[in-house]
């Protein structure tokens, strides 16, 4: 499913239904909020295609059975920190202003995790943009985003930082994020360009490290 094709396609148009992943509860691993504990609801479906990704079983959304939100929510709601991550895939490829609605009537706060590649709908406390060079973002979301993380394989991605970097709020936080697979690789790197540039701070897979999902 092509971007072009559709903001959002059938079945999940809606959005009182997504194709589900997994959903489980754990600490944030990447970010502003590492360590933090949290619900993930990973979404499938992505076009995206970074070649890089450490999820790709959540590509093809067919593959995964589409779930009522409100089972998601009852589920969600059981758990002691009143806060969700939704992630993917491309949680945007669904419409996501039910499931953040009702999550909201619950009083779980709502985080984000979004390449910016499609339309964003939803209710958010938090908006993680992770922008990608072969799909970039559309429409407002830089403005709207609290926190930018950009993956960086390789030293030129820098640019592609500074230049998302340049698009966003004043508030914005702003990480890099060394990708898993070069991380011996391309850490020094990061480091040297964040003392360098200390309005970036470094986002490290933590729970890679503590081995948690």
């Amino acid at each position: 499913m092509k971007r072009e094709e559709t903001k959002h396609s059938d079945p999940f148009a809606q959005g009182m239904k997504v194709p589900l992943v997994e959903d489980f509860y754990t600490l944030q691993g990447e970010g502003y909020h590492t360590g933090k504990a949290a619900y993930f609801i990973r979404i499938g479906g992505c076009d995206v295609g970074c070649s890089w990704c450490d999820t790709k079983y959540s590509w093809n959304p067919e593959l995964h059975p589409p779930v009522e939100i409100e089972e998601i929510v009852e589920r969600a709601s059981g758990y002691p920190a009143a806060a969700v991550v939704v992630t993917g895939g491309e949680p945007l490829m669904v419409n996501m202003e039910p499931l953040t609605s009702a999550m909201k009537r619950k009083g779980i706060e709502t985080f984000l995790e979004t390449s910016g590649a499609y339309e964003l709908t939803g209710n958010w406390d938090w908006i993680c943009l992770s922008p990608k060079q072969n799909m970039p973002p559309v429409g407002d979301i830089h403005k709207r985003a609290h926190e930018l993380k950009v993956i960086i394989a390789k030293e030129s991605d820098l640019e592609w930082a500074v230049e998302h970097a340049g698009r966003v709020s004043d508030s914005c936080k702003l990480y890099l994020q060394p990708e898993w697979s070069v991380r011996e690789k391309i850490l020094p790197v990061c480091i040297e360009f964040a003392k360098e540039h200390p309005e970036w701070g470094i986002s490290l897979q933590a729970h890679k490290y503590m081995h948690i999902p």
